[in-house]
């Protein structure tokens, strides 16, 4: 299923916007459950997590930050 440039750009906005900050109090949490961990460990674990959020993601923001190509050229 191929999503469309704005379908796309709607989506990430609202992954950074409502499902970031969620996935941060997951995280948080997640190291709560330890008890006091040293600091590598807790560096290792939110940095883990840090880069596992994105990969379901990766093709909803791959190229967001471009002109929408779907776009006619000579409307400016």
């Amino acid at each position: 299923m191929a999503l469309s440039y704005k379908t796309r750009k709607r989506l990430s906005l609202l992954i950074l916007l409502i499902g970031l900050p969620l996935y941060v109090i997951v995280a948080i949490n997640i190291v709560a459950l330890f008890e006091r961990p040293s600091i590598l460990v807790e560096l290792g674990v939110y940095v883990g997590l840090g880069i596992i959020w994105i990969i379901p993601f990766k093709s909803v923001f791959k190229g967001i930050g471009q002109a929408d190509p779907d776009a006619d050229p000579n409307d400016q």
